[in-house]
């Protein structure tokens, strides 16, 4: 690789997995320079690399490789460059060393290669990766794979360092990841942050994934969400932009609505409207009586009961009143 990438020097002597001739793998990688500060404002520029690692030949120890890749550089400027590269290189299987030549590597001190380690590493353990100290945080990371939009389990390791970049001081951060199978490289992260006194500096950053292999990877599940802060705004920014978007639509119908015109009645031809039909007899209407609220009440008729006293006659027992001056049935008098 022409730029700054990963390798290490084993910390264990267990054995552990040695390439054969015809592995290889394909590989995407970006380098973004922004952020810009002072004389560095505004300027930004971006590297698009394709590339291939193969390995040849394996013989003692010493590992045969082939590289091609090509980069296309722009800037804001409106600069555009294709750099394309090919060659061979060796590299030591037992120590990670280049032994005779780099994949275009520059500016390095007897490094280590940046594709391949030591896959027996368990977490804690350290390496070097070119010229940078690693250290193995896990052996079984869930990585997502950019290429391919899957995750895949490999050994993650990080490393941070610093060092004089003419009169900037830059610090940076590499975060890496290897298939745990073979120890070959699945992708990785570098941030740098270059600064100086005067206020001058810029962020550069390099990403790489591999898009094939020759040795199969080993799928995994995306890692649980751990509920944090980020992930709590993240879903708060997501429903005030839905909030926003539904709003927008809710608007533009009723600009819509207003903007439409009410429709005129015809003037020619025939129009129905809709009237309930009409009886052909229809009820007379019956006004009812008036109300008379000065009637006269009927008379009320007195009965007046008189109580006779009945006796009997003397002559032929008969119950007659007592007023009475002759019996009712032999008629002789009262006495």
């Amino acid at each position: 690789m022409a730029l700054m990438i990963l390798a290490f020097v084993p910390s264990g002597t267990a054995s552990h997995y040695v390439p054969a001739s015809g592995t290889y793998f394909n590989y995407e990688e970006i380098t973004n320079l922004n952020d810009g500060k002072g004389i560095y404002s505004g300027y930004t520029q971006q590297c698009y690399i394709n590339g291939t690692e193969r390995v040849v030949n394996v013989s003692a120890g010493i590992a045969s490789m082939t590289y091609a890749y090509n980069c296309t550089f722009t800037n804001n400027t409106g600069v555009y460059t294709s750099v394309p590269s090919s060659g061979k290189f060796t590299f030591s299987t037992q120590t990670f060393l280049y032994v005779n030549g780099t994949d275009n590597l520059t500016g390095y001190v007897n490094p280590t290669v940046w594709f391949y380690i030591n896959n027996t590493l368990s977490a804690g353990d350290t390496f070097e990766m070119l010229n940078t100290q690693m250290q193995v945080v896990s052996t079984d990371y869930s990585y997502k794979l950019q290429s391919k939009d899957s995750y895949v389990s490999t050994i993650y390791a990080e490393g941070n360092g610093s060092y004089q970049n003419g009169n900037l001081s830059a610090t940076f951060n590499c975060k890496a990841y290897y298939d745990p199978s073979t120890g070959f490289i699945v992708g990785y992260l570098y941030t740098e942050h270059d600064t100086s006194n005067l206020g001058n500096g810029y962020v550069f950053t390099e990403s790489l994934f591999v898009t094939g292999t020759s040795y199969s990877l080993t799928p995994a599940s995306p890692p649980p969400s751990n509920g944090n802060g980020s992930d709590i705004l993240l879903y708060v920014v997501l429903l005030v932009i839905l909030l926003l978007v539904i709003v927008a639509i809710l608007v533009a119908l009723s600009r819509r609505h207003r903007k439409e015109k009410i429709p005129k009645h015809p003037t020619q031809g025939n129009v129905n409207f809709a009237v309930p039909p009409v009886s052909q007899n229809p009820p007379i209407a019956q006004t009812p009586p008036p109300l008379n609220f000065n009637a006269q009440q009927p008379e009320v008729q007195q009965i007046v009961v008189k109580e006779v006293v009945k006796v009997k006659c003397q002559y032929c027992g008969s119950l007659m009143d007592s007023t009475a001056e002759r019996c009712p049935v032999c008629g002789a008098p009262r006495s």
